[in-house]
């Protein structure tokens, strides 16, 4: 069963059983080298949207799912992967049992640009929910913001 990994609002599992309900938690772990940030905000959403970018010397908290199949195009749907907006990558993710490959949705469009407050106010508690640690989320909190 494909693993796929969460850094956005996915990250609380009511939000992931809403765009895919037979996708249980698997856990959570750390994407090293790479770095969330936002872009796209161009695209008529409220704001700039969530994405990851290589980075070495930052880390990225991660909530992992098993996907089962019939899930997959339901969850590609709801992250735009089918209209272009995002697509997926197969990356390694450190745990506390050992690393795991998964799957990313990044996002196609340029880093650059503002999240709504609303949004990093959900991307920062679903964190906080997945048991991100405090600094993790405090630094999520205190990003600048519409």
């Amino acid at each position: 069963m494909p693993v796929y990994a969460a850094y956005g609002s996915n990250m609380d599992p009511t939000q992931m059983a809403l765009r895919a309900p037979h996708s249980p938690v698997r856990g959570t772990g750390w994407l090293a080298g790479w770095r969330l940030t936002f872009g796209g905000e161009d695209l008529g959403w409220e704001g700039a949207l969530a994405t990851i970018v290589e980075d070495p010397g930052e880390q990225v908290f991660v909530v992992l799912y098993d996907v089962p199949e019939w899930d997959e195009a339901e969850l590609d749907q709801w992250e735009g992967a089918t209209r272009g907006l995002y697509h997926k990558i197969r990356l390694r993710v450190h745990t506390l049992d050992g690393d795991v490959v998964a799957w990313f949705y990044v996002l196609d469009g340029y880093e650059g640009g503002l999240p709504s407050a609303r949004y990093l106010g959900i991307l920062a508690d679903a964190a906080e929910q997945a048991g991100a640690p405090d600094d993790y989320v405090k630094e999520l909190r205190n990003r600048p913001c519409k």
